[in-house]
């Protein structure tokens, strides 16, 4: 008997459709989740480097001479410059990753 070639065509659409839905409302949450792990870890790095500024400027308010201030302060931004190196290549790190697991998401 020959199939009827009107006949489950929306039918068979609807598991495709459905799973595509349900695909795409996951990738919607994970990539939710993505951005707030991006969010904290800067507001983390904000954080570490509001607080080592503080330490600094501690440090320089009860040093005993200019020159020792100097020092204080060569040593917070060389301190500070590779802080921020690290920072960027964590929040790079996190972007890379993120972007990875969303094609490995779509290619399955």
């Amino acid at each position: 008997m020959a199939k009827d070639p009107g006949k489950g065509g929306i039918d068979g659409m609807a598991e495709p459709l459905k799973a595509a839905g349900e695909a795409m409302k996951a990738g919607g949450q994970k990539a939710a989740e993505n951005s707030a792990a991006i969010a904290t870890a800067v507001i983390d790095h904000a954080e570490a480097n509001t607080r080592e500024a503080f330490a600094a400027l501690r440090a320089a308010a009860q040093a005993s001479s200019l020159p020792e201030v100097l020092e204080l302060q060569s040593r917070y931004i060389q301190e500070q410059g590779s802080r921020s190196m690290a920072q960027v290549k964590e929040i790079g790190e996190l972007i890379a990753r993120f972007g990875r697991e969303s094609i490995d998401t779509f290619k399955r």
